[in-house]
């Protein structure tokens, strides 16, 4: 298959979303990291190389409690970012526990004490690369023939939420995106086209 040319685009159906999201729970072995990652991409809109480098101290207190924000650099833009983590603190406290029971269960993989919030399980000294994650989501793709997954899947459907319930506050989404400019932000939503009709269809012709 040809990556380059697959499109992908934001979930925007509520059952839609909830597919893939029990798909990524259910349907591995290492379901509860994947479904947490897609989780977390889509509440902090980062991108899927920041997600994945996450480290777990930039997540979790000493405790083991969930912190209220994380502080990154964006990899492509090199601006700060500023995650609120409210919004998946629940995803965040069952994978917790859920990678330190997979230790204790598995003792020659060392998941839960790898310095990654998000570890390969084959190497635990290494976070999970994005050609994984982006097989995994190939694969839910797959598994519920949905084409326009990938690995900007959770970002643009945590953007096109953020937009719909916001009242179409493009200029918050633009933020939150790291984006330079409204055009590029509804660009990168496919919401370009859409966003004129929906104008157009406002305007009295007569």
């Amino acid at each position: 298959m040809n990556k380059k040319a697959k499109i992908v685009k934001p979930i925007k159906d509520a059952w839609v979303l909830k597919s893939v999201q029990d798909c990524l729970h259910d349907k591995f072995e290492t379901g509860v990291r994947n479904y947490t990652i897609f989780q977390v991409g889509k509440a902090t809109l980062l991108r899927v190389s920041d997600v994945l480098k996450l480290k777990k101290s930039d997540v979790y207190d000493y405790d083991g409690s969930v912190k209220r924000n994380a502080y990154t650099i964006d990899k492509k833009t090199k601006k700060r970012n500023v995650l609120y983590l409210k919004p998946v603190v629940k995803d965040l406290q069952e994978y917790y526990d859920w990678l330190e029971k997979w230790q204790k269960d598995h003792p020659a993989q060392q998941v839960f004490t790898s310095e990654w919030l998000f570890p390969s399980f084959t190497n635990p000294d290494k976070h999970i690369d994005r050609k994984r994650y982006y097989m995994i989501m190939h694969r839910v793709g797959e598994i519920l023939n949905i084409h326009y997954l990938g690995t900007h899947t959770m970002r643009k459907t945590g953007a096109f939420k953020v937009y719909e319930q916001t009242n179409h506050n493009i200029g918050l989404v633009m933020k939150l995106l790291n984006h330079s400019s409204e055009e590029v932000t509804l660009t990168y939503l496919g919401l370009d086209q859409e966003t004129r009709e929906h104008i157009l269809d406002t305007i009295n012709f007569d």
